[in-house]
């Protein structure tokens, strides 16, 4: 079965009634089981096995993450685990406790394996002074061999960027970069505690460029406080004239019970309603499509012959902690506080607070705080909900095939429970699977819910879904 394509038919008035009925909470399905699921009661020893069995075949690739989480200042919409310190020595200090951890997990790793993909994110790595930089890079090469291909990013805070670290993270490998933009509109930026004026996003765009960054992103946020659909296509306009090959246009997740910080919003009635919000995404869709940019699905966007698109097309997108990404089939192994590691059959999170981190490796063990293993029925249910956020489509023979067993029949109920969606033109379904429509890849997650076996286990702590 195909995935219909997005038209100009796609309106604020047909969607603006099905958001109000499916703006409810949910995953953003970066993994499944979902981080909530998560327990400090995991088996640790199971989870080393895991790692062991994860390691037995030379050529199976590595994706690394390394956690950076320091800040100058908070951004109040923030939902990232940060640490907020004008101490550059902090990261410095970390640094050393981050190549303690490579020392303590580089033996159970098989050191023929490839890496191809290593992601820095934060906070704002760029936080570290760019000595610090090299010296982190020198530490990650003394452990691993990177595919000649490797895609190696970078999130980068053009506020406190400087041309040297630029050059720092580009010889340490870096080939990528996403900018933190978020809104060019001054008073959203003022609201939100974060001025950034345009200059500062010219000049790192200008500084990466030249130094040889093969792709560059910018991340946006829509929801934000202050923002209005005129003023966020404004932003759009703006961000367009510095031609990045991939934007990410995120949601606002207001989230105040894990972000306290997030509270001053709710105080001041700034945030905008769900019209205005609906009307800002359905903007940037149009906007960027008209541009030559491609929906990946969700919230990225990317030109039509860069590699997210082409795994589009093909078949070969893959999702994961960092969002959509071109390399499936990696493992992924992350260092730093409250990074999450994953294997075929196992997550694991390092300990979420600074302290217990630096503790756990002092004792000289990983710092894992919590984890999870996955079951036959896990591994499922993952792949069915793989491709309905990958795909826009699940094809119940060639997934059967696949995973040996019977698709249909297996999930019959699950299937049976799309009637709804497929009724208000969410998606199209028959007897061979069903297919996201281009009014469905609004709520794709949606649509990814009803697989998931987890949702009725406890409270529904999440973001909602638009």
């Amino acid at each position: 079965m195909g995935s219909p394509r997005h038209t100009a038919a796609t309106t604020v008035e047909p969607a603006l009634e099905l958001v109000r009925k499916y703006n409810i909470p949910g995953p953003r399905y970066t993994s499944y089981p979902t981080a909530p699921q998560f327990t400090p009661q995991v088996d640790r020893e199971a989870l080393l096995a895991e790692i062991a069995a994860d390691n037995r075949d030379d050529a199976h690739p590595l994706s690394l993450y390394f956690h950076l989480p320091f800040c100058e200042t908070l951004c109040w919409f923030c939902g990232c685990t940060t640490v907020i310190t004008s101490r550059y020595d902090s990261a410095t200090e970390y640094v050393r406790w981050l190549e303690k951890e490579l020392a303590l997990t580089a033996p159970l790793l098989n050191p023929a394996r490839p890496v191809t993909q290593l992601h820095f994110g934060g906070g704002s790595p760029t936080f570290l002074v760019p000595a610090d930089v090299r010296r982190l890079g020198a530490a990650i090469h003394r452990h691993f061999r990177f595919a000649p291909d490797s895609e190696n990013s970078v999130e980068v805070d053009p506020r406190r960027l400087t041309r040297d670290h630029v050059q720092a993270f580009r010889e340490l490998g870096c080939n990528r970069a996403s900018l933190g933009v978020q809104d060019t509109n001054p008073q959203v930026q003022i609201a939100v505690h974060r001025v950034q004026p345009m200059e500062q996003n010219r000049q790192a765009m200008a500084w990466l460029r030249e130094a040889g960054y093969q792709s560059i992103s910018i991340d946006l946020i829509y929801g934000l406080p202050l923002q209005t659909p005129s003023s966020f296509a404004r932003t759009l306009d703006e961000v367009l004239t510095l031609y990045p090959d991939r934007l990410a246009i995120f949601s606002y997740a207001h989230v105040p019970w894990i972000k306290p910080s997030q509270k001053i919003f709710e105080n001041r009635e700034q945030l905008p309603d769900t019209e205005a919000k609906l009307a800002m995404l359905l903007t940037a869709i149009r906007r960027l499509t008209a541009s030559g940019y491609v929906h990946i699905g969700m919230d990225h966007f990317a030109r039509a012959d860069d590699e997210l698109a082409l795994a589009l097309a093909n078949g070969t997108l893959h999702r994961n902690f960092q969002g959509y990404t071109t390399r499936a089939g990696a493992s992924l192994y992350c260092f730093g506080m409250s990074s999450i590691s994953q294997t075929d059959g196992s997550f694991r999170q390092n300990c979420k607070e600074l302290p217990k981190y630096i503790a756990g490796l002092e004792a000289g063990r990983l710092p894992i705080e919590r984890g999870f293993l996955l079951s036959v029925e896990d591994r499922r249910r993952r792949e069915v909900i793989k491709q309905t956020m990958c795909r826009n489509r699940v094809d119940y023979p060639g997934l059967s095939r696949e995973l040996g067993f019977d698709v249909k029949a297996t999930y019959a109920k699950e299937i049976e429970s799309l009637a709804d969606l497929e009724a208000d033109g969410l998606l199209q379904r028959d007897e061979h699977g069903f297919a996201v429509t281009p009014l469905g890849e609004l709520f794709r997650r949606i649509i990814a819910m009803r697989f998931d076996a987890y949702l009725d286990r406890g409270p529904r702590r999440f973001s909602k879904v638009v």
